[in-house]
């Protein structure tokens, strides 16, 4: 009997909504009347079904409401997941073989609450839009057999979430689906244009109080840490921001939720902020973890890393049909950007203009650089292009080199100015025009060097190795320059490469930079570059 009841009731809300296009729900709902929403659907009048006369005809709010267009094979769990946020679930029911679901909710107003909510922001299931509109049915009918399956993963969620405090008891309050806490994990792809930890809180702030972000670089990518002050806000701006641009046609936002609770800031600098503590210090930024928070590993994360370049085309050679994405960009301004970067705190007895253009050209071809003749911890170093720039100053900005902690932040000057010719000696020495180097990395177009780019690290990598070059060789050389090897090895299937593992990263840089380039015989020179493995 209960069986029969569900297709009647599914066939009974799909008799209209079938014959509908696929708009977004939000064609569906209006609350512009008397501040009750509005949709296409069935209504109850003296116990029959019949259809609304019209897309404005006011809908009765009803605690069932009617899911669908899910995910061939979605699971409870995904469509709870929508509704928690809301208030305690009291019954599901999933037709998988019709891609649809009902749920019903503790009370009305959370009901509405959903609603109401999700005509602002399309949810969504694994990137496919679904569709939410009241039943005409009051409550559901369900048995010990009738999609057990169902009820007992509700029954387990609703049971976790009341024993771990995230939901008020009593069946109204608002719960959270598990996996979903107030901190945001974000990956910003395709990133041409900078973005910093004050363009996301412009962002973001829109969805709710923003409290605490971090931001940090991983596997190459542009990542952040973002905690709201209530897990509803978060899932407002995940479900609105996901898969968005930032600009237009590039910076695109993948979100997900973190499985951290709540993030522990201690600085306030440019790559953490507590906007509750005005009264943290700016501390010394570390390469890691200075920010009182292990950052988990991708294999932790709900998504893996993905990339999404247009390789060998610039934004502007691109139509925006071919980059825009599905959803409306946020059109955001995009910022001047410049090529050069101030780098600050400097050691001004050891630094070079040779020095920085060695180890700001693993991320990008270095142009000139410019030690200030006044201010000599501090220099400008300007790269081939903004996505360089941005690069290095995300995988440089807070390593140690000679023994200080260095600054790197985007330099308000659009280019490096030579000397002028009444430049005294000195000053024409902290000036160096490295445009026509032989040693630029990524000068050919496609080159592979452009998908071996990754943080400094204590592990090096080592190529263009003579075959007459042994491991005795390599190990001599890096310890007659000061550097404690810890441990080597070649390449099984390519002799010419190997892996050599220093003390610490902070060695690793000072090999990289005194090293690279160094002559092995009379036509091979060493190639060095930071790695990502470890022996």
């Amino acid at each position: 009997m209960v069986a029969a009841w569900l297709r009647r009731l599914a066939d009974q809300n799909n008799s209209f909504s079938a014959a509908l296009p696929p708009l977004p729900y939000s064609s569906y709902l209006n609350t512009s009347h008397h501040n009750l929403p509005v949709c296409f659907g069935l209504s109850a009048v003296d116990g029959t079904d019949r259809l609304c006369v019209s897309e404005r005809a006011q809908c009765i709010p009803s605690r069932v409401l009617h899911l669908r267009q899910l995910p061939p094979d979605v699971s409870e769990q995904e469509v709870l997941s929508l509704a928690l946020p809301f208030g305690r679930v009291s019954k599901l029911i999933t037709l998988k073989t019709k891609n649809q679901a009902f749920l019903e909710m503790a009370s009305e107003e959370a009901a509405v609450t959903m609603v109401n909510y999700y005509t602002s922001a399309t949810p969504s299931i694994r990137s496919q839009p679904v569709y939410i509109q009241y039943s005409t049915h009051r409550e559901l009918k369900t048995d010990n057999m009738t999609n057990q399956r169902a009820q007992t993963a509700l029954q387990a969620i609703n049971a976790g979430a009341v024993h771990s405090g995230n939901m008020i008891s009593g069946g109204e309050g608002r719960g959270i689906a598990p996996g979903q806490s107030p901190v945001l994990r974000i990956i910003v792809e395709n990133l041409f244009y900078p973005v910093t930890l004050e363009v996301l809180q412009q962002i973001f702030s829109k969805f709710g109080s923003v409290l605490k972000i971090i931001t940090f670089t991983r596997n190459n990518q542009f990542q952040a840490l973002l905690q709201f002050s209530d897990t509803v806000h978060a899932q407002h701006a995940k479900a609105t921001l996901d898969g968005q641009n930032i600009y237009n046609g590039c910076c695109t936002l993948r979100i997900d939720f973190s499985k951290l609770s709540a993030l522990n800031v201690k600085y306030n600098n440019d790559k953490s902020r507590d906007f509750t503590r005005a009264d943290l210090p700016s501390g010394e930024l570390e390469p890691t973890a200075a920010f009182g928070v292990a950052l988990p590993p991708y294999g932790a994360a709900a998504f893996p890393p993905t990339f999404h370049q247009h390789t060998g085309l610039s934004m502007a050679a691109v139509p925006g049909s071919l980059v825009s994405h599905p959803r409306v960009s946020l059109q955001m301004a995009p910022p001047v950007v410049h090529s050069v970067l101030l780098v600050s705190n400097l050691n001004p007895e050891s630094v070079t203009p040779h020095c920085l253009f060695i180890l700001f050209g693993v991320y990008g071809d270095v142009q000139r650089v410019k030690i200030l003749f006044n201010k000599k911890e501090n220099a400008l170093v300007q790269m081939s292009d903004a996505t360089q720039a941005q690069l290095a100053m995300s995988h440089l900005n807070g390593q140690r080199l000679h023994g200080n902690v260095i600054r790197v932040t985007l330099s308000k000057h659009p280019v490096v100015q030579l000397p002028r010719g009444g430049a005294g000696q000195e000053e024409q020495a902290l000036t160096r025009d490295f445009s026509g180097s032989a040693l630029h990395r990524f000068k050919k177009p496609g080159s592979k060097n452009f998908n071996n780019i990754f943080p400094p690290s204590a592990t090096l990598h080592l190529s263009n190795i003579p075959s007459s070059v042994s491991e005795e060789v390599l190990k001599d050389l890096f310890s007659s320059n000061g550097f404690a090897v810890k441990a080597f090895k070649f390449f099984q299937k390519d002799r010419k490469m190997a892996l050599m593992q220093l003390a610490s990263v902070e060695e690793a840089i000072e090999a990289l930079i005194i090293l690279h380039d160094h002559q092995l015989d009379h036509n091979q020179h060493l190639r060095v570059s930071f790695s990502k493995s470890t022996i």
